[in-house]
């Protein structure tokens, strides 16, 4: 009995050193099961994993493959898969950085056309529907910003790249995003209108029709002009712009104005 005791006793020690030496850090790490896997099973394994969604995972293979393997096309892929990666989780900031990263780093890569076009999809998604929400929102109060930078990567992929696979829906966005960014203009241009503050909505109506001049939104941009510039009591700014508008919106339904009488027809609205 004494001997089972002092076994007993004997044992609970050993099992107390065992804890304490696992909180000290001295037990063996988990074993990682990529060890002693080559560049093509990593990039493989992580392909796999971004198929099935499973985004963190490719991440953190990729980023093993790449700082294992740092030489080689499987290494290049990686960086390039990663941002994607990390654009498909949601982490916009850290696939931006890693487009830029590519692009710094493979100036000249077959697949750099991808990286302009991520990072224009990037920014595009991180804004897109720019004029939602407009209703819970003060207009004058909503950066554009990641508009801009979406254009401005689909341009330049467009401008190096003009026979990439990507260049036509770049196009597209691009479109899309002139008018989104000019119908922006005018809208803050129309809130200082509203609150009387001419010269503000002057510069806004102004911008969007020197930025964005194909744009649909200009339209209303010419009206706000000659609207404010009635209310300034600047004739001939005024009249300049009116046949601006004239000139590229002969059939506006503001000329048509509403009830007519002797008011000139800007005064009709």
């Amino acid at each position: 009995m004494a001997r089972f005791t002092l076994r007993s006793v004997a044992g609970k020690v050993g099992l107390i050193a065992v804890l304490l030496l696992g909180g000290c850090g001295m037990l063996p790490e988990q074993i990682d099961e990529t060890a002693g896997w080559n560049a093509q099973k990593l990039y493989s394994e992580a392909k796999a994993s971004m198929s099935e969604g499973g985004y963190d995972r490719a991440i953190q293979l990729f980023e093993k493959l790449e700082a294992r393997y740092p030489y080689g096309r499987y290494a290049q892929q990686a960086q390039l898969e990663a941002a994607y990666a990390y654009y498909k989780s949601g982490e916009s900031a850290l696939a931006l950085a890693a487009a830029d990263r590519f692009i710094k780093l493979h100036p000249n890569h077959p697949h750099v056309d991808y990286a302009y076009y991520l990072k224009g999809l990037v920014n595009f998604n991180e804004d897109l529907g720019l004029l939602a929400g407009l209703a819970n929102q003060d207009l004058s109060e909503r950066d554009p910003k990641g508009a801009r930078d979406a254009f401005d990567s689909f341009r330049e992929l467009v401008t190096r790249f003009p026979e990439s696979r990507y260049a036509e829906d770049s196009r597209q966005r691009m479109q899309y995003l002139v008018n989104s960014l000019a119908q922006h203009e005018v809208h803050v241009a129309r809130y200082y209108y509203n609150r009387g503050a001419y010269v503000a909505a002057i510069n806004r109506a102004q911008a969007a029709v020197l930025n964005f001049p194909e744009a649909p939104a200009n339209e209303e941009a010419l009206f706000l002009l000659i609207k404010s510039y009635d209310a300034l009591g600047m004739a001939e700014l005024r009249d300049d712009s009116e046949r601006v508008m004239r000139t590229n919106f002969p059939d506006s339904a503001y000329f048509k104005g509403g009830a007519q009488d002797d008011r000139p027809w800007w005064q009709l609205w």
